[in-house]
């Protein structure tokens, strides 16, 4: 059995690293368009529904709603986007697209295929790889909190124990 604090061994720093990676490939593609990575997933969400609830913003990107908030002021700032306060509901907060934020997306547009040319694999391998990722995510997701005991997995032909 292979040392199961050596950092190669780690999952945790194999998708940490490959984060990093990724984040370093997206950030000249982001800066023309003046964003920051964080913005960029904001405006994916607007991109798909103009308007929507800093709440529902936040369930999309997994993000607490005072997360946003910043972020917001921010894109707000720039001129993509409006927030004003639902008149049936005071307490929540709409967020709505501008022309200006409507405009970005095509600008956007060329980034997907920058990533994948980036990233080294096809189309196919690489949806394959987002979905087991996301599955992943779900799976960690749904054992947050629980008294789950660490599995045995195979790595390299070996049975690494992984915490």
């Amino acid at each position: 059995m292979r040392d199961v604090l050596r950092l190669e061994s780690q999952f945790c720093f194999a998708l940490y690293s490959a984060a990093h990676a990724v984040m370093r490939s997206y950030r000249p593609l982001l800066e023309q368009l003046g964003l920051t990575y964080p913005q960029y997933l904001v405006m994916l969400v607007l991109w798909e529904e103009p308007e929507q609830t800093v709440g529902g913003i936040a369930d999309r990107l997994l993000l607490d709603s005072s997360t946003l908030t910043p972020l917001l002021k921010r894109l707000e700032g720039m001129g993509l986007i409006t927030r004003r306060r639902n008149p049936a509901n005071e307490r929540q907060l709409i967020v709505a697209l501008t022309g200006e934020g409507r405009a970005l997306r095509d600008k956007a547009e060329s980034i997907p295929q920058a990533i994948l040319g980036a990233s080294g694999h096809d189309l196919p391998n690489l949806l394959r790889l987002r979905d087991e990722l996301v599955a992943t995510r779900d799976s960690f997701a749904a054992t947050q909190g629980g008294d789950n005991p660490p599995s045995d997995v195979v790595a390299a032909g070996e049975r690494v124990k992984m915490v």
